[in-house]
C-alpha cells in the first residue's frame, strides 16, 4: 500500500485533466461560481450534473495537474465543491471517504438559491 501511495504521489504532477481558462488566472469573477475540485485519477466520479445547476457558473479544476490549487484551497478530498460568491468561499461539499460525492444536485441548488436570496 505504501508503495501505491507514493507512486500516486510520484505521479500526480504528471497526470493532466484540462483546466478552465478563468482559473487559470485564479480569478473569479463576480458572482456566484461552483468549482468541482477533482483529479484525473478520480475522474470516473466526477459530479455527473454540475453544468445542470443554474444561477451561477461552473467550473472544474485538476488538482494534480497544479497542486497551488490543494493548498490555496485547502482541497483534503476530492471531489470538493465549493461555492465562491464574488471571490469568498461561501460554501464546501466533501466527497466520502470512498472519494464519491455524497451531496445532491438539491443540495446544491439549494445553497446557491439561498445565497441569491440573501443578497436582496
Amino acid at each position: 500500500m505504501k508503495k501505491f501511495l507514493f507512486l500516486l504521489l510520484f505521479l500526480l504532477p504528471f497526470l493532466s485533466y484540462g483546466q478552465d481558462a478563468l482559473m487559470e488566472n485564479k480569478d473569479f469573477p463576480n458572482g456566484l461560481h461552483v468549482v468541482e475540485f477533482n483529479a484525473s485519477f478520480n475522474s470516473a466520479n466526477e459530479v455527473s450534473w454540475l453544468n445542470k445547476l443554474t444561477d451561477c457558473k461552473t467550473e472544474r479544476v485538476d488538482i494534480a495537474a497544479d497542486s497551488r490549487w490543494s493548498k490555496e484551497y485547502k482541497i483534503v478530498v476530492v471531489p470538493t465543491l465549493v461555492i465562491f460568491n464574488d471571490g469568498e468561499e461561501v460554501k464546501r461539499f466533501q466527497a466520502n471517504i470512498m472519494m464519491t460525492m455524497e451531496a445532491t444536485k438539491k443540495e446544491l441548488q439549494d445553497a446557491i438559491d439561498e445565497i441569491i436570496m440573501e443578497a436582496f
